[in-house]
């Protein structure tokens, strides 16, 4: 494979998380959403105007090299209606994104994929958009209640689905570069520790579809990485079912030869795996890590306990927050 080719800078945008908040104090390389929408023209602060909360996240991770930037959309979020209405009032330019990555196969992150993939295609002449998926994505998923009742998700779109609308995709199982060499999209996530347990309870249909089959692990789960010159790794983890040290150890693993520096994303540490917030505060330790940017499913008690530990180090997502590596 050819070497991860290191960024000038990168921005991320938050497009989507579960929270909106414009008051919490930040650091100077992370900009709120309603400075952004007074520059755009919002002459009062109106509901009107602000972007929506939802549970999902989607990222736009903009590369720069030189003169030249390129754009990586990292998940949907879960609604085309919020997804939309962020995008505008944010003011992104959906023209700017090079290609799309899923993150792994749930709702949460898909649910606005078609009508992201169309609004891209509207705004950039009709070019093929490439959509970066895992081949175990797409069969439908379901928790299995304590009284033995599947309930089932919202299915990702199909392959066929994605393509109709204008998709170029590319299905791989292992790692990838993309975008001119500045992305890196995982392969699938080995899981070494002992204590992170994915996701109990979670089941998948069969592959001839008519009956379910354990599926904890959520082996199509990938994340993304981004060098950024003379500074590192920044690592992009939508969910962390693997486990937030998993994903970071397995990280490290692919770029020895790099200091990871920040990560940014879900890291499933609430609700039953609140239990595992004090091993995964010690373990990620480790990593020194410069920023620690919790969103979406880490949940207040972990994001509480993170603070606690690291300080500074961490800022949590928002939607419209900028962050400047």
């Amino acid at each position: 494979m050819p070497e991860l080719a290191a960024a000038d800078r990168i921005e991320v945008l938050v497009l989507v998380d579960n929270v909106t908040d414009n008051l919490s104090t930040v650091p100077a390389y992370v900009a709120h959403e309603w400075p952004r929408l007074r520059a755009r023209g919002m002459h009062r602060l109106s509901g009107r105007c602000l972007c929506c909360g939802a549970h999902g996240l989607s990222l736009a991770i903009t590369a720069v090299r030189g003169n030249s930037a390129r754009t990586l959309l990292f998940d949907t979020g879960p609604d085309a209606s919020v997804f939309e209405r962020n995008v505008d009032r944010l003011g992104f330019a959906m023209e700017s994104v090079d290609g799309v990555v899923l993150s792994h196969g749930h709702w949460d992150h898909c649910g606005a994929m078609l009508r992201a993939i169309e609004m891209i295609q509207l705004r950039n002449g009709g070019r093929a958009v490439p959509v970066y998926m895992h081949p175990d994505m797409y069969r439908t998923r379901a928790m299995r209640t304590a009284d033995g009742v599947m309930r089932p998700f919202d299915d990702v779109p199909t392959c066929a689905m994605l393509e109709a609308q204008g998709a170029r995709v590319v299905e791989a199982a292992t790692s990838q570069l993309a975008l001119d060499d500045l992305f890196f999209v995982s392969g699938e996530i080995p899981r070494v520790t002992d204590f992170e347990p994915g996701m109990p309870g979670q089941f998948r249909r069969t592959e001839d579809g008519l009956d379910w089959e354990p599926d904890p692990l959520l082996m199509d789960e990938r994340f993304v990485v981004v060098r950024v010159k003379d500074r590192g790794i920044v690592v992009f983890t939508a969910c962390s079912h693997a486990g937030v040290v998993n994903v970071m150890t397995h990280a490290r693993e692919c770029f020895p030869d790099a200091r990871l520096v920040a990560v940014m994303g879900g890291f499933h540490l609430a609700g039953d795996n609140e239990r595992i917030i004090p091993q995964t505060v010690d373990a990620l330790r480790a990593f020194d890590l410069e920023t620690i940017a919790t969103a979406h499913c880490t949940g207040w008690r972990a994001t509480a306990a993170l603070a606690t530990a690291f300080g500074e180090a961490v800022v949590p997502a928002a939607v419209g927050r900028l962050y400047r590596f």
